[in-house]
């Protein structure tokens, strides 16, 4: 369980493929922030992008860690298949402060960022999402974007999908890697839990 409150920006710096069939999936080589893996252990969960994954091996002197993800991951996420900067959160712990929201850390969807650009002193981010995930996105409401707890300031149904645009802080991209997107990028989505036992409930009744 998670908050989408980044704790960490990682870069992911070696991938490996764990066979050489499209079946397998890939290691990847992880560099985190002087410190990060201080208190972690094998076997611990970090969401990466928001994709939960398991600390399969670690060194702390170099501050590298390593994860394991499947050909179904990689099929499902977006940025686990290149070198470059991600968002770490480490997994919640029951008497830490619940900063952002609930996040299972794992990824409903992918979108695509169609603006990022600046207004005023904050940035607009305008994402495309599949016609499935359009039930789930609210005004006011919560969404994850690479693993990154944020709040929906606009949504727009097209006949594809669903647009919808979010007001980023300086802050925020200070301290994440959200900050590199570009137009065309692919994200991960992560809609709020509970708006996924309303939509089953109200399913059923109908």
């Amino acid at each position: 369980m998670f908050t989408g409150i980044i704790t960490g920006i990682g870069e992911i710096t070696q991938i490996e493929s764990l066979g050489d069939h499209l079946t397998y999936g890939k290691r990847l080589h992880i560099t985190a922030p002087a410190g990060y893996l201080d208190d972690v252990g094998l076997g611990d969960s970090i969401a990466i992008n928001g994709a939960c994954m398991t600390v399969t091996n670690f060194d702390v002197a170099t501050g590298v860690f390593t994860i394991d993800v499947s050909a179904e991951s990689l099929d499902k996420t977006s940025g686990l298949t290149m070198t470059g900067r991600v968002n770490l959160e480490k997994a919640l712990r029951a008497n830490d402060r619940l900063g952002g929201h609930i996040v299972s850390g794992h990824v409903d969807g992918v979108g695509t960022v169609r603006r990022f650009e600046t207004v005023g002193e904050s940035w607009l981010l305008q994402i495309e999402t599949p016609l499935k995930m359009a039930p789930f996105l609210a005004y006011k409401g919560s969404i994850t974007v690479n693993g990154v707890s944020l709040t929906v300031n606009r949504v727009h149904d097209t006949e594809a999908g669903c647009l919808f645009d979010i007001n980023l802080i300086p802050h925020t991209l200070e301290n994440t890697a959200l900050g590199g997107l570009m137009p065309g990028h692919l994200v991960n989505l992560e809609v709020d839990v509970l708006a996924r036992y309303v939509e089953r409930m109200l399913g059923l009744r109908a």
